[in-house]
């Protein structure tokens, strides 16, 4: 990599906590080459869900927020990263060029924000919501404001409609045979470096008490945090002037930012996207906020009170799977 004396080993330890990244049923739809020129992030096609996101435009989200985390932890490191964004228009699987340079100093927050990769975590349970969430907000909109993404936070009152366009999304899938199909293969029991475990998975009297989540097979865990009766975490949207592929990949991002602010403020976050994958659900979130915009998912933000028995982090691939130098 031109102008660096970046080694491999860093790159490929920076790579493996990147890889924390969340994505659509844990599927980690990424690829990376690194060469004389840079570090190339691809989209997997033979990752992407294809009946649940047909145009892939949740595995690009997926693919940005681990661009995000990767910039996090090549920060943590002592390497700035600049970016150049779909460098070779006639290939849009090529999602970006990463270059790195050293940085002069790396400060305690550049270390925490690394350090809050680890710790952050989807949670499907209930929680409740934030006291101060007006301070905590005020945070999360100065940390995106260079984003072309806008974020905007749903009111109380507008709970029982996004319900509504879960509930919808539901029913337009009932018989949706590949839809099913998909969704029980990336949540087999036996997963063992992508899916989603049955460890992060809900039992049903836990499942009714979130009335914005996707309906995944549920386990026999037993009721958790029986003191939370009904999710009150707060909903926060997050859209973008389009549905491109550009678009995808700037709101995969902006997550990355929400979802470690959040982490680092202590608080419990869970992506919610299932309600944004058709048009009629989308819809709906769309009248929802107050601007002409497209929403690209949900986040659900709130206190998440500590498990006793927390459970394992899922699985994810070896960095070597997916990581390549030439």
């Amino acid at each position: 990599m031109p102008d660096t004396m970046l080694d491999s080993a860093t790159l490929t330890s920076a790579v493996r906590l990147a890889s924390r990244a969340p994505s659509l049923h844990n599927t980690q739809p990424w690829r990376l080459v690194a060469d004389s020129t840079g570090l190339h992030l691809y989209l997997d096609p033979n990752r992407v869900v294809s009946a649940t996101d047909r145009s892939a435009r949740e595995a690009v989200i997926s693919c940005g927020v681990l661009l995000d985390h990767l910039r996090v932890a090549m920060a943590a490191a002592g390497w700035a990263t600049s970016v150049d964004r779909f460098p070779n228009p006639n290939d849009l699987d090529h999602l970006a060029t990463l270059q790195f340079t050293p940085m002069q100093f790396v400060t305690d927050g550049h270390r925490r924000r690394a350090d809050a990769i680890l710790a952050r975590r989807t949670d499907r349970l209930p929680m409740t919501r934030y006291a101060d969430w007006e301070a905590f907000e005020l945070l999360l909109r100065a940390r995106l404001e260079s984003s072309p993404v806008h974020l905007d936070v749903l009111a109380e009152d507008q709970r029982g409609e996004v319900a509504e366009a879960a509930a919808l999304n539901e029913s337009l899938r009932l018989y949706d045979s590949a839809y099913h199909a998909e969704l029980a293969w990336w949540t087999t029991p036996f997963a063992t470096e992508d899916g989603i475990p049955q460890s992060a998975l809900v039992s049903a009297a836990e499942s009714e008490r979130v009335a914005v989540s996707r309906s995944f097979p549920v386990t026999a865990h037993s009721d958790r945090r029986p003191a939370v009766r009904d999710d009150s975490a707060t909903l926060v949207v997050l859209s973008t002037d389009g549905y491109s592929r550009a678009d995808a990949l700037d709101a995969g991002e902006a997550l990355s930012a929400l979802l470690l602010e959040c982490t680092l403020s202590g608080l419990g976050s869970c992506p919610v996207s299932h309600v944004t994958e058709l048009h009629a659900s989308r819809d709906i979130i769309g009248t929802l906020i107050d601007r002409d915009a497209c929403p690209q998912l949900l986040v659900r933000v709130g206190i998440a009170p500590t498990l006793t028995d927390a459970p394992p982090p899922t699985p994810r691939r070896a960095a070597e799977t997916f990581l390549t130098f030439e």
